[in-house]
Order: structure tokens, then sequence, then C-alpha cells
């Protein structure tokens, strides 16, 4: 195993070395094509292209092609692949600041978390993942995250007590759930219908529209609106593929990501309704829970994980954000 992994850093290393001179961006998600950060990342490509007379195009490769999203992140920051979109929970222990988004019941609203992260806040937090290898380019939506279960509703904190919750494979996660009492259980994306099928976990968390695209309604019925998080999708570039762009061909990537961001929230209100009627008429119970209970035990949370000055300091511009 540890000759394949060397074999495949290998690889990757030889792969960085064409990707820099092709006309081609390789990029990754793990999410279906009909997706609308696939398709808000193929969008961007189309604009690129236009803007570079063909010279730059984007191709993604969507459904998990290229690996989990930590592998992803290894594979861009080596730059064996241009870009990859990953939720920012996998980037907290690598950029302090995508610390910040990802903190349990800090966006008062979708119409909040927007204006936060479309302005300076948000490209402080992007700005931060450079020195570790990667350019930050937007922030895509990822709605709502809530939990849902296999064998019982979640209506109070006092329910997810022993549960096993499937969680993303980042600390602040663990933490999280470990604040609710429940059992957190780390795994990549693609591994969770089968987990929750065979009792390998009780429930996990997601938006409206991964817990459609992914069937996890067909083996986990009830969904929790704890709302417990906004926290949102990050499109990275390689630092490595980057530095050898011209400067006017950096501009032109810098704005079709961000001309991308309206493109990808249209897709995603739309596919956020489409996908709630979808589930409900799928058999999945929608359940309305006491936030509060969930709210009030999240203190243990922002003190192990904003003790630096800076983010405490935005956290309190956010909230002041209006």
């Amino acid at each position: 195993m540890k000759k394949q992994k060397i074999a495949l850093a290998a690889l990757l290393a030889l792969g960085s070395t064409a990707i820099t001179h092709a006309a081609e961006f390789r990029s990754s998600d793990i999410h279906p094509d009909d997706y609308p950060t696939v398709q808000a990342v193929r969008h961007m490509g189309e604009t690129i292209s236009k803007a570079t007379g063909g010279k730059h195009t984007v191709k993604v490769f969507a459904k998990s092609a290229l690996g989990g999203e930590k592998d992803t992140i290894e594979q861009t920051k080596l730059g064996a692949l241009a870009m990859t979109r990953v939720n920012v929970a996998p980037m907290n222990n690598i950029c302090p600041a995508t610390t910040v988004p990802t903190m349990p019941f800090l966006f008062r609203s979708p119409d909040h978390m927007r204006k936060v992260l479309d302005g300076p806040i948000g490209d402080e937090i992007l700005k931060d993942c450079e020195a570790q290898g990667f350019i930050g380019l937007a922030f895509y939506d990822s709605g709502s995250r809530s939990i849902y279960s296999v064998k019982k509703p979640v209506k109070t904190i006092a329910d997810t007590k022993g549960m096993k919750i499937r969680v993303q494979q980042s600390d602040l996660w663990v933490d999280l759930m470990g604040a609710m009492g429940a059992n957190a259980t780390p795994m990549p994306f693609g591994e969770v219908y089968t987990a929750l099928k065979t009792g390998l976990v009780d429930a996990a968390e997601n938006n409206y529209p991964s817990y459609e695209s992914t069937r996890h309604f067909e083996v986990a019925k009830y969904y929790n609106k704890t709302e417990h998080s906004m926290a949102p999708e990050i499109l990275l570039f390689s630092k490595k593929v980057w530095d050898t762009l011209p400067a006017a061909e950096q501009k032109i990537i810098r704005d079709a990501a961000k001309e991308s961001v309206t493109y990808m929230r249209k897709l995603w209100d739309e596919r956020e309704a489409k996908s709630l009627a979808t589930v409900i008429a799928g058999g999945a119970q929608v359940v309305d829970v006491d936030k509060a209970s969930f709210q009030n035990a999240m203190k243990p949370v922002y003190d192990k994980y904003l003790k630096d000055p800076k983010l405490q300091d935005m956290v309190k511009r956010i909230n002041e954000t209006k």
C-alpha cells in the first residue's frame, strides 16, 4: 500500500508539469453531473474559454471520479489537478480562517451568509489558503445542513445522545457532534449510503440536494431541521498551476469564478426546492426541532476553535453584518 501511494504521488507530480502547459484545466467534484456546483464550474470554464479565445478550458470530473475531497485537495496542492470544489470543512486543518464559516449556527440566514462571503470577510478567508498552496477563488452555497436519521426522528438535543452520526473528515465536525452528545463517525461522502443502510451509522447530516441526489432519503427517512450549519463550498485553484499563468489570465479565471457564483446560486435555489419535493414524495419526513437546545450546547466548540483573536474578531464582524 505504501509503495502504491508513493507511485501515485510520483504520477501526480509528473502530471502537474503537463497540466501547467495544457489548455485544459482539470477540476474535481464529489457530486453528480447535474449538481449545481458541477454545473457552475462548467459554466466558469465556458466563460474562461470565451475570454481566452479557446486557449484555456475546464474539464470537470464529477461523482468522486478522482477521489474524495481530502484526496482532491492533496492532488490540487501537488498541481496534479488545477481545481477542486470542496466543502470548507476539510480545509479547516489547512487554512485556519476557513474554520470561521464552518462554525455552527453562525449565519442567521442564506442572505446573511451570502452578504458576508461576497464581501471583504469572504476575501480574507480565501486569501488565507494561499500560503498553503491554494488560490481561493470563490464560495458556493451549500444550503443549511441538518441531521437525517434512520430509526427515529430527532426533535431535541436529547435525541442525538449516543447516536452514531456520519460527519465530514474534520476535527471541528467531530467536536460539533460531540457537543450534541453524539458519536461522530468521519467517512468519505461516497460511503455514507451503505453505512446508513447497514447500520454502521444511525444518521448523517447534509443539505436537501445532497440528501436527495445520493438517495440517502431511501434509507434515512427522517430529515430533522437542525440547520446547524451553512458551511459553504469553496473553489480552490492549485497555486503551482496558478504561478505558471500570466497575470491577465489569472484575472480572467478570478473574474469567471466570481461570476459563476451568481449562476450557481440560481441553480441552487431551484435545486433545493426540487430536492425537497422529491424527498417528500419519496417518503421522507421533514421534522421540526427545538433548535435552541442545539444552539445552547455549542459554546465549547467556539471556545476550542476560535482561540485566535483574529478569528474571534472575524466572527464578531460577521455577527455585526446586517
